[in-house]
C-alpha cells in the first residue's frame, strides 16, 4: 500500500511540475533536485526544489538539460495556483477492476477566449492530473501484480443503505434499501448469454379498403368492401450453432375477400385463399452446399364459387397439392445479413394432388374419374431470395418448378414491401403460374396466369433474429 501510494506521488508530482515549469516558465533546461543533506552543484536554467521526498527519490527524477551557464531563478512555488486531485484518490487501496484504454496526454492546454481567465483551469488540471494517475495506476498492476491484492470480484457486498419515507397509505415511516449499483446476481444475469438455436420470425398484416357510391350517384359505380391477410411465420436452425446441419420450416396463410355487388347469391368473393408450408432438411456437403430433403404442401382453407353460379370453384383439399423432393440445397447470407439466398435442386421428386369434393370437376386436376388422388414422379427445383434493399424496402422472391416429363408447373411470386413505420407499410405482390394440365378459359389466357394485389397494410412484426 505504501509503496503504490509512493509511487503515484512521485510519478505525478513530477510530470505535473515538469509539464508547468516548461509551459509556464518558459525555462531553457530544468533541474529537479532534492533538498537534503547531500548537496551538487547545479548548471541548470531553472530549477524546482522538492523538500519532502525521501532518499530513495533522486533516482526517479532526471536532468532535462544540462548547460555550464550559472542558475538564475529557483522556483519554490510555480505562478499560478495548481488543482490537484483530491487526497482520496492517491490514498485508496490498489483494487483490479478493469482496464482502460486512455486517452493520450495533451501538454498544451486547450485555448480558451481571453475573457475567461484562468476560470477553466482547474478543469484542466483536474483532468490532466486523473490521465497521469490512472496511467500509474495502471502501469503499477501492469507491472507489480503480486503487490494487487484486491480485485473487484471478490470483494464482499457493501452494506445496504436505507432510505426513510411516509407511506401515505398506512401513514408510517417505512425503510426501504437504497440500490447504488447492480448486485452481482444481475450481472451475471447480463453476463449469462443464452444460446438461440432457433431463429424465429413471425409477421401478420392486414388490409382494408373501403368505398360507398350512391345509387343515383352521376359518374355511376358500385360499392366495395376489401379485405386482404397475410400471415407468415418461420423457423429456421441457427447454423452458427450447427454448421453442418440445414432445417427451415416456413408456413404462410393468405386470405383475400371482396364485395360482389354484381353477384345475386353471395355478398362478397374470395379472390385469395391459400395455406402453404414448406419445410428443407440438409446435410452439409461442401462450402454452403447440403444434401438435402425438401416438402412442401398447399391447399385452401375456405370454400369458394363461381359469380352467379353454385358451382364450387375450390374447397379444402380440394385441390390440395403435395410435393416430396431430393437433391442439393445452395444457402447463402451475406456478412450484414441483408441478403439470402436459397435454392434446393431435387432430381427425384414425388407429387400428390388430391381433390376430395364431389361437386368439383376432378379432371381439370389430372385425377381419374373414381379416385381422389393423382401420383407423380418427376423432378422439381425451387429458389428464395431475400433482399433488404434499404432500411424500409424489403424484395422477395419465390419460384418453383416441377415436372413429370410429360406435364409442367412453374408458380412465381414477387413481393416488395415499403415500411411506412412499425405498423404500416405498402406492398405490390405479384404471382405468376404456368401449369400445362390447366384447361384453356379463353384464347387470351391459356396456360399462364396471373395475380397482383397492391396494399397499404397495417402489420405486426416479430423476430429473434
Amino acid at each position: 500500500m505504501l509503496t503504490f501510494n509512493l509511487f503515484c506521488m512521485r510519478k505525478l508530482f513530477c510530470s505535473l511540475t515538469l509539464v508547468l515549469i516548461s509551459l509556464i516558465a518558459g525555462a531553457q533546461t530544468v533541474d529537479i533536485f532534492r533538498l537534503g543533506n547531500n548537496t551538487r552543484a547545479i548548471k541548470s536554467d531553472t530549477l524546482v526544489i522538492l523538500p519532502w521526498f525521501d532518499d530513495g527519490t533522486p533516482a526517479d527524477l532526471c536532468v532535462l538539460d544540462d548547460t555550464s551557464n550559472a542558475p538564475d531563478t529557483v522556483m519554490t512555488q510555480p505562478l499560478r495556483r495548481f488543482y490537484s486531485i483530491p487526497k482520496g484518490a492517491l490514498g485508496a487501496p490498489v483494487v483490479y477492476d478493469n482496464w482502460q484504454i486512455l486517452d493520450s496526454l495533451e501538454l498544451i492546454p486547450a485555448k480558451r477566449p481571453e475573457y475567461v481567465g484562468r476560470a477553466f483551469d482547474w478543469i484542466d488540471d483536474l483532468n490532466f492530473g486523473y490521465l497521469l494517475y490512472n496511467r500509474a495506476r495502471q502501469n503499477f498492476m501492469a507491472n507489480s501484480p503480486d503487490m494487487v491484492r484486491y480485485n473487484v470480484r471478490d470483494l464482499p457486498e457493501p452494506p445496504a443503505h436505507y432510505n426513510a419515507f411516509v407511506d401515505p397509505t398506512t401513514t408510517r415511516i417505512v425503510l426501504k434499501e437504497k440500490i447504488d449499483a447492480p448486485d452481482k446476481e444481475s450481472i451475471n444475469s447480463l453476463l449469462n448469454v443464452k444460446r438461440i438455436n432457433w431463429l424465429k420470425d413471425f409477421s401478420a398484416s392486414a388490409q382494408f379498403s373501403q368505398a360507398y357510391v350512391s345509387p343515383n350517384w352521376y359518374q355511376g359505380g358500385n360499392r366495395s368492401l376489401i379485405a386482404l391477410i397475410n400471415i407468415v411465420y418461420n423457423v429456421k436452425l441457427n447454423q452458427k450453432f450447427h454448421p453442418n446441419l440445414l432445417f427451415e420450416a416456413n408456413m404462410s396463410y393468405k386470405l383475400g375477400t371482396n364485395s360482389a355487388p354484381d353477384d345475386s347469391l353471395r355478398s362478397y368473393n374470395i379472390s385469395e385463399d391459400l395455406l402453404q408450408l414448406n419445410t428443407t432438411f440438409g446435410y452439409k456437403a461442401f462450402r454452403r452446399w447440403f444434401y438435402s430433403a425438401n416438402a412442401q404442401f398447399k391447399t385452401q382453407l375456405l370454400q369458394s364459387y363461381n359469380t352467379n353460379s353454385t358451382t364450387l370453384r375450390s374447397a379444402f383439399m380440394s385441390p390440395g397439392e403435395l410435393n416430396v423432393g431430393l437433391g442439393m440445397t445452395y444457402d447463402f447470407t451475406n456478412k450484414r445479413n441483408t441478403f439470402t439466398f436459397n435454392t434446393s435442386i431435387a432430381p427425384l421428386s414425388w407429387q400428390l394432388r388430391t381433390c376430395f369434393s364431389s361437386r368439383m370437376n376432378r379432371a381439370n386436376y389430372n385425377i381419374k374419374p373414381g379416385h381422389h388422388t393423382v401420383n407423380k414422379i418427376g423432378s422439381s427445383a425451387e429458389y428464395k431470395i431475400s433482399w433488404k434493399m434499404t432500411y424500409n424496402i424489403v424484395y422477395t422472391s419465390r419460384l418453383f418448378l416441377f415436372t413429370d416429363y410429360e406435364l409442367f408447373q412453374g408458380d412465381w411470386e414477387h413481393t416488395i414491401a415499403f415500411n411506412i413505420n412499425r405498423y404500416l407499410s405498402t406492398q405490390i405482390y405479384a404471382h405468376m403460374r404456368y401449369d400445362t394440365s390447366t384447361p384453356r378459359a379463353n384464347e387470351k389466357w391459356r396456360k399462364f396466369q396471373f395475380k397482383e394485389i397492391f396494399s397499404l397494410n397495417v402489420s405486426y412484426k416479430f423476430s429473434n433474429n
